[in-house]
């Protein structure tokens, strides 16, 4: 079995992973309650999505956290959760210009 080059490991980058995820990761969790209370089954204003949307953004938050120290490196935490992040905020813009 052929053992993995130094690029190929995954790096300590404990500061820089933790950063992105708990910055980047909350805001990636707010946008994805963003989409589901808008755009999901009965929209803003269904009676009983209130208290699950709140409630709802620790898990999915700790669930980003949590995978987030599988990236390679800090930086590569950044560019994917950023990334992330523009995906979700321009479609949450977007729907909510046109619908």
């Amino acid at each position: 079995m052929a053992r993995l080059s130094a690029q190929q490991k995954i790096q300590p980058d404990w500061w820089s992973k933790t950063i992105a995820s708990t910055v980047l990761g909350l805001t990636l969790a707010f946008a994805l309650v963003g989409l589901f209370a808008w755009y999901g089954p009965g929209g803003i204003h269904a009676a009983t999505k209130n208290q699950f949307n709140m409630w709802i953004i620790s898990p999915i938050w700790l669930l980003i956290i949590s995978f987030s120290f599988l990236f390679r490196t800090g930086a590569r935490a950044f560019l994917i959760l950023g990334t992330a992040n523009l995906i979700c905020w321009g479609l949450f813009v977007l729907l909510r210009y046109v619908l």
